[in-house]
């Protein structure tokens, strides 16, 4: 069984070594800062024994699992490991300058991976003077709970390794899906539009927080809105990961951050741990209510859904991921309640390529461009899940 390094013992390293140790690995999880070590430790003991509370784990596979834990500051122990997983801040420079250190330890067969989100797997492996063993495996928060884990090959990865991490991933009980190495990979490229789109509703003043979400949870069936979810998430986290799209794209105006957002990011009501973003956290504060306006709800859902079904379809054009994988990404990584490319053949290539082609007739914008392949496929009659 590989020895598995974790670097970082923040919510993500603390939860991925959470997820290894469960599988069996004897994992090494490493910081400089006790005081982190010994609260992510803390915190996978008590996420373990509350399993085996709800009968999920037994007490000795939990007493197993804290046993093969070993905290460390010092990336000497790493020596004996297979692979290891950095899970630190979001800055290619500091990341590139982990693994050059990280080489030096471990075997010249361990292989090296990131839980980056939003840097290229390609630039932290050109780093190393053996990118060849280099790959992404991007978990999501929490990565005990959240079964998608998407994998990133670079450019540099060896041929084989892609499907050795995905069948290692399985193994740990978790859903792996194959990206290509471009910006978001598949979720966070996928799902911009449902925060996008949404604040652009709002901005035209079309319909309220409240409203937008009421439409997109109660006709829509998503779980969160788009509001409560960004305020869920986090400004900080949520506004950076499309401000970093954005630019990564080449500032494609599809992906364009909103003033919005930008003006909640600056002010520090980054939502739901700040006590205020969208909504008001505060103790007794009113929440605002609704306009349950069926015709309303319906405009506001097929325009956001058909931003989805459109990036879902670029995506899929331009090889980022197969249609199964696609699919997956969406109901397993962010729980929609059907994967965008079934709901486009639900309503008809045609009827989205309808919405999409009447907004860009009234904005004129890029933003509104339909994917060529939404478009082959309503001018051929066709459905993404059979062409």
């Amino acid at each position: 069984m590989l020895v598995i390094g974790i670097i970082g013992s923040g919510a993500m390293g603390a939860g991925i070594a959470q997820v290894v140790a469960t599988a069996g690995h004897q994992v090494h999880l490493l910081d400089q800062n006790a005081a982190a070590l010994e609260r992510a430790m803390a915190s996978i003991a008590t996420s373990l024994r509350k399993l085996t509370e709800k009968g999920k784990l037994t007490a000795e596979a939990t007493a197993a699992a804290i046993a093969r834990l070993h905290p460390t500051a010092s990336m000497a122990d790493f020596a004996d490991c297979g692979l290891v997983v950095e899970a630190i801040v979001e800055d290619l420079a500091v990341k590139q300058q982990v693994f050059k250190q990280v080489e030096d330890i471990v075997p010249t067969d361990c292989v090296l991976a990131s839980n980056t989100s939003s840097l290229s797997i390609t630039s932290i492996a050109a780093a190393c003077q053996r990118p060849e063993r280099f790959i992404g495996i991007h978990f999501f928060n929490p990565a005990p709970l959240m079964q998608l884990v998407e994998v990133i090959p670079a450019v540099q990865t060896r041929a084989g390794l892609a499907e050795e991490i995905k069948a290692l991933v399985a193994g740990w009980g978790k859903r792996p899906v194959l990206a290509q190495d471009t910006p978001g990979f598949i979720v966070n490229r996928v799902a911009r539009p449902f925060y996008g789109e949404a604040i652009r509703i709002l901005e035209e003043g079309i319909a309220d927080i409240a409203t937008i979400d009421w439409a997109l949870t109660e006709l829509g069936g998503f779980r969160m809105g788009p509001f409560a979810l960004m305020d869920f998430i986090g400004h900080d986290v949520n506004y950076r990961v499309t401000e970093s799209v954005f630019t990564a794209f080449f500032y494609d105006p599809r992906y364009r951050p909103s003033f919005t957002q930008r003006r909640l990011f600056e002010a520090g009501y980054y939502g739901r741990k700040a006590g205020r973003g969208f909504y008001d956290y505060a103790p007794g504060a009113a929440q605002p209510e609704p306009t349950r306006d069926p015709a309303l709800g319906q405009q506001i859902l097929h325009r956001v859904l058909s931003m989805l079904i459109n990036e879902a379809a670029e995506a899929l054009h331009l090889r980022v991921a197969s249609a199964p994988d696609l699919e997956l990404a969406m109901t397993a990584g962010v729980n929609y309640p059907k994967g965008l490319l079934a709901w486009a053949d639900e309503l008809g290539p045609a009827t989205v390529l309808a919405t999409l082609d009447h907004l860009y007739h009234d904005y004129h914008e890029d933003r509104y461009r339909a994917s060529v392949l939404l478009r082959r496929l309503a001018r051929n009659h066709q459905t993404f899940l059979s062409a």
